[in-house]
């Protein structure tokens, strides 16, 4: 009998521990998948605490994957064996709800997230649906594309759909996980890039990154005076997982601007009516993105040099990588490696 081992949590809330298990077959429509690489995401604690429906222990997380194809189930048209691939928080579509049936994959009624839907990539091996699949350059390493798939696809989508053009002026909220990726792709994109964080000290550091202006959130001037002393924002992209930061960034959007949220946070947002109708001004959650989004994600990283900051460690250190994550130590994303 084949085994592989996952880091499985076997209560909500409790601590991963290494397990082994049968090697399965994929399914119709469905390959399996050798993980080389399994970034930790914020978003990983929604199902390890069971704070969505529908969770079930023990439970393996992870949807920041990536690997090679080791096996094709029934009827898969378009990968091969051998193929280098990543998945992300788009695990799969169900095809028949309304949004699919439109064409917007990524907010699909029955989205199959990876660690929810089925087991994610907190493994040696995963089994995924082969919508789910985005093939990964050659010059791009797995530890690099693994975070790309989520944090990258979540940031550089939420940057080009949003209504900023080259030369704009454009704000990333947090400079962290997701931000220190946000802050690059908008200055790849052309835009005049505002990095905002708490604290003097990260101002090298978002100019390292590329931001040509920074904003110290915790200074007395105020984030939207901030930002309308330098003309004000086409578009802020909220990554700061902080209502409170996130709500401070509206005034200093120009008229019509707009602010994209990707940060989650379970607080409301203290914005009034008036901010809003009185500019014009919008705003928008963003989710992901579909495999396509990774695929475009993966590629306009490699021309432009794009990589996450992360620390690797090995799959057996599941447990405490996990936990730096959650304390906010990781500098910037976690990433577990069975290579």
């Amino acid at each position: 009998m084949s085994t592989y081992r996952v880091a499985e949590a076997a209560a909500p809330g409790g601590s991963f521990r290494i397990v082994e298990r049968e090697v399965p077959q994929p399914g119709p429509g469905h390959v399996r998948v050798a993980v080389d690489a399994c970034g930790i995401c914020h978003s990983d604690a929604l199902f390890v605490d069971a704070g969505v429906p529908g969770v079930e222990f023990p439970l393996v997380p992870g949807h920041e994957i990536a690997g090679r194809i080791e096996a094709l189930g029934e009827g898969t048209r378009g990968p091969k064996v051998g193929d280098r691939v990543a998945v992300g928080w788009f695990g799969g579509s169900c095809h028949h709800c309304t949004p699919c049936r439109q064409g917007d994959f990524i907010v699909c009624e029955n989205l199959k997230v990876p660690g929810w839907a089925y087991d994610g990539g907190y493994a040696e091996t995963v089994i995924v649906p082969e919508d789910a699949l985005a093939p990964i350059p050659d010059s791009l390493s797995a530890t690099d594309a693994a975070p790309l798939a989520c944090a990258g696809v979540t940031t550089y989508n939420g940057l080009r759909r949003s209504s900023a053009r080259p030369g704009d002026l454009v704000a990333v909220l947090g400079i962290g996980g997701l931000g220190h990726l946000g802050v690059k792709y908008a200055a790849a994109m052309g835009f005049e890039t505002v990095a905002i964080a708490r604290g003097s000290d990260k101002a090298d550091f978002a100019t390292q990154l590329g931001a040509h202006h920074y904003i110290d959130s915790t200074a007395g001037t105020g984030v939207a005076d901030a930002l309308q002393a330098l003309g004000g924002a086409k578009a802020v992209l909220a990554t700061a997982a902080n209502s409170a930061a996130i709500t401070a960034t509206v005034d200093g959007l120009v008229p019509r601007g707009e602010l994209v949220v990707i940060g989650a946070d379970t607080e409301p947002l203290g914005i009034s009516p008036n901010q809003l109708l009185l500019q014009g001004r919008i705003v928008r959650g963003h989710p992901s993105g579909t495999a396509q989004d990774i695929q475009d994600t993966l590629a306009f990283s490699v021309l432009h040099g794009i990589v996450p900051m992360a620390e690797v460690v090995p799959l057996d250190d599941a447990d405490q990588a996990y936990k730096k994550m959650l304390s906010g130590a990781a500098r910037f994303r976690m990433v577990l490696t069975n290579r």
